[in-house]
């Protein structure tokens, strides 16, 4: 693609971003986790049930908004980590970089409001959830990283340019993956709205 200005990118930037995309398919593992947990073990716990540790922490008015746990949501947001990077490598351009910057630094915001919450709030840890917030943490610093490693124009300057970068986008590479954690986190919630048998308990 011919552009009216030029970047530059280091040698590592490859790299960095490889490391990137591999933590943000790694944060959006625990996310499916922590959503298979709250569909299919937490409806199991009696509403009278002493709770404590990790299910405090899932079961708490926190864990959810409009109805919808958290921990979707952060598969939301690391499929979106996911789509940039890798419409990063299909495209090399610098614009896929500045939109991360903002995309990574409200992931650690709303992650540490959420680990102020467990530890001064709830009291409890769940261990899934730390680990989502340093994914997040790591992604942000990958980020900061990347752009210290990158001679990038203004976001400004690039901003009228990102039809044409849509116009040179191979989409089979860009979406398909998306799609696929999209319907994965789909399927989780339409399991339980299968008619599916009753279990025989064995003799």
């Amino acid at each position: 693609m011919a552009f009216d200005y030029e970047w530059e990118y280091s040698p590592r930037v490859t790299t960095l971003f490889g490391l990137f995309t591999v933590v943000a398919v790694l944060g959006w593992m625990i996310t499916v986790a922590l959503t298979a947990i709250h569909i299919f073990a937490v409806p199991a716990i009696p509403a009278d049930a002493p709770v404590q540790g990790s299910i405090e922490v899932i079961t708490s008015p926190w864990a959810y908004v409009f109805g919808i746990p958290l921990a979707t949501l952060g598969g939301f947001y690391y499929l979106t980590t996911i789509g940039l990077a890798l419409w990063w490598f299909d495209t090399r351009h610098p614009l896929l970089i500045k939109i991360l910057t903002p995309i990574t630094a409200s992931g650690v915001a709303f992650s540490a409001y959420f680990v102020y919450l467990q530890l001064g709030v709830i009291g409890e840890i769940c261990p899934f959830c730390m680990m989502s917030a340093a994914a997040t943490v790591v992604l942000f610093g990958l980020e900061l990283v990347i752009l210290r490693q990158s001679t990038t124009p203004s976001l400004s300057s690039m901003g009228s340019d990102l039809g044409r970068v849509f116009g040179e986008t191979n989409y089979a590479v860009v979406l398909f993956p998306v799609l696929v954690g999209l319907v994965t986190l789909a399927a989780l919630f339409m399991i339980p709205l299968l008619p599916l048998p009753d279990v025989v308990p064995f003799a």
